[in-house]
């Protein structure tokens, strides 16, 4: 198509070395319903084969500009700043080449744009797809419930939360007026952009509906992991608040330090939460360390955005704070999953604190104090109970020996034997099986289950996927069912099984979570011939007729 004389919207494509997802980021440019649009490969010096697939691309539409840096900068600003030199259209929108845009992003922000020349951006949500199961979620859907104009950020300072930089098409003028350009030489470069548009915005859109497709790979191999999938690394640490601390210098520059607390508050419980939600991964010696990082900059925040946060929360923040590593990783395992503490200590006047000591400080007195949790006084269906397995035995065939170990800081069960019963789903039924938990003392219960993985009733296709298993109890008519904490250093156990008489072949891994609360998962593969078939079942299941009812007869009409 012939090259307009000026473009509507330029939106960039950042790439480094990303020769083998670059075409699919383009080809949602130039799939765009917005048709009068510029494209711009700016590619950060790469050493692969990506200029070649780069000006293929462009030999392929005339709306495509290859743009190469002279050389490698590191990271996401100099590609954007560099193609923002040479970006002919007054609308600027940036995408990742490992990312897509849907098919009408693109117009829909343009026509908030077009509209309303009050608006100095258009934003809308993003869809979140992992890599590995095709999952479709959706980042921070609460605040784009609604279409609404935004008369600056102080009107909705919660959108602070919200610092993509690519979900949003911008108005060239307003970048220039600012003169606005994406920081060198620091990670998290987003955040620190986006919080400069939110607060030299004299106005900005919201809208519903996705506009941007971010692909999350939670598995990448360590070399090719993105920034903020680093964690591990105290130096990403240091990059997050270091970023703080300039958005934080920016918002008082700007005239809006009035926004502190709302600021505060967003690092605290996206920021810092990523990094304490990874304790229990993290040995003591990396976390004496991540407190060096971090309690110099948590003393220059404000006590109110502390004091927003879920009690979960402030009490892993302390626990690090006082140098409690072993009792924060206790603690973070539970962390947004309703789970008790091991032991709790009152005092002489009724407070109640986390662990097994009174706090003598008292700052970390109100940070430690759980009293509002009201363990004891609770309805037992919403009951805080501590279920961990001490101990995973493989027995005979396909039977696995639970340990498990019951905290009940609250004291809800009463001294004597308890019935539970332990629910595994393979698809959409489940196996349900009970035991006894003998108490030791007041507040702690020990029991064993034996589970057959073979009685777990599994769909006649079978099953591919990850359930967690589930500690169910009873009392006064009052159900509590609370997820089951695995030991981190759980080898992995592997079983074939046979389900429906053997048809279904799969293999069956008994393991630990690997993130979050470290629950136990079992996950499910299908092997043999219902592996072979497996691209095809939906398909299948879509057209089966009576011979295909029966698990035999699936295998049989598959063999045809």
């Amino acid at each position: 198509m012939a090259t307009a004389a000026r473009p509507d919207v330029t939106v960039t494509v950042i790439v480094y070395n990303d020769a083998e997802r670059l075409p699919r980021a383009v080809a949602s440019l130039r799939n765009q319903t917005l048709r009068n649009i510029e494209i711009i490969i700016s590619d950060d010096h790469s050493t692969d084969n990506t200029p070649q697939v780069a000006r293929e691309l462009a030999a392929q539409d005339d709306r495509i500009v290859y743009h190469r840096l002279a050389e490698n900068s590191g990271g996401c600003s100099a590609p954007r700043n560099e193609a923002m030199e040479i970006a002919r259209a007054p609308y600027l929108m940036f995408l990742d080449s490992d990312d897509e845009l849907p098919a009408d992003a693109v117009e829909s922000l343009f026509k908030e744009l077009r509209d309303d020349d009050t608006l100095d951006f258009a934003m809308g949500g993003v869809e979140r797809v992992r890599t590995d199961t095709g999952e479709v979620s959706y980042w921070h859907p609460h605040l784009f419930g609604r279409r609404r104009i935004v008369r600056g950020i102080a009107q909705e300072p919660g959108l602070l939360f919200e610092h993509l930089s690519t979900n949003k098409l911008y108005r060239r003028a307003f970048i220039d007026r600012h003169t606005l350009r994406f920081p060198l030489g620091i990670h998290y470069e987003d955040q620190l952009w986006s919080a400069q548009a939110y607060m030299l915005a004299r106005a900005f859109a919201v809208l519903p509906q996705p506009v941007y497709r971010w692909y999350i790979s939670p598995y990448e191999a360590v070399g090719a992991l993105s920034i903020s999938n680093q964690r591990h690394r105290i130096e990403n640490v240091r990059d997050r608040v270091n970023v703080a601390k300039l958005i934080d210098a920016f918002m008082v520059e700007s005239g809006h330090a009035d926004l502190k607390t709302d600021k505060d508050f967003k690092f605290l419980k996206h920021d810092l939460r990523m990094y304490t939600g990874d304790l229990p991964y993290r040995d003591p010696e990396w976390i004496k360390q991540f407190r060096d990082e971090v309690d110099p900059y948590l003393d220059t925040l404000a006590p109110e955005a502390f004091q927003r946060l879920p009690r979960d929360q402030r009490v892993v923040i302390q626990l690090v704070r006082d140098g409690r590593y072993e009792e924060a990783q206790l603690a973070s395992r539970g962390m947004g999953r309703g789970v008790a503490p091991r032991e709790v200590v009152t005092d002489g006047t009724g407070r109640t604190f986390w662990g097994s000591e009174i706090p003598a400080d008292p700052d970390s007195a109100s940070e430690l104090e759980i009293t509002d949790l009201d363990l004891r006084g609770r309805p037992f269906r919403t009951a805080m109970l501590r279920h961990e397995i001490t101990r995973v035995t493989p027995a005979s065939g396909s039977r696995l020996e639970l340990a498990v170990r019951t905290y009940d800081p609250g004291n809800q069960l009463p001294m004597g034997p308890a019935v539970a019963t332990v629910h595994v789903a393979g698809g959409s039924s489940r196996l349900s099986t009970s035991f006894r938990l003998d108490p030791v003392r007041p507040g702690l219960f020990e029991g064993t289950v034996v589970i057959d993985l073979a009685a777990v009733p599994l769909p006649k296709h079978g099953f591919a996927g990850v359930r967690h298993p589930v500690l169910a109890l009873t009392q006064h008519k009052q159900h509590n069912t609370s997820l089951l904490l695995a030991p981190l250093d759980l080898p992995r156990v592997r079983k074939k099984i046979g389900y429906h008489g053997g048809v279904a072949e799969h293999l069956v891994t008994v393991e630990p979570e690997g993130h979050g609360a470290g629950r136990l998962q079992i996950v499910w593969e299908r092997t043999g011939l219902f592996a072979r078939v497996e691209p095809y079942l939906p398909a299948l299941r879509r057209v089966a007729g009576p011979g295909l009812r029966t698990v035999r007869g699936l295998a049989k009409g598959l063999l045809k």
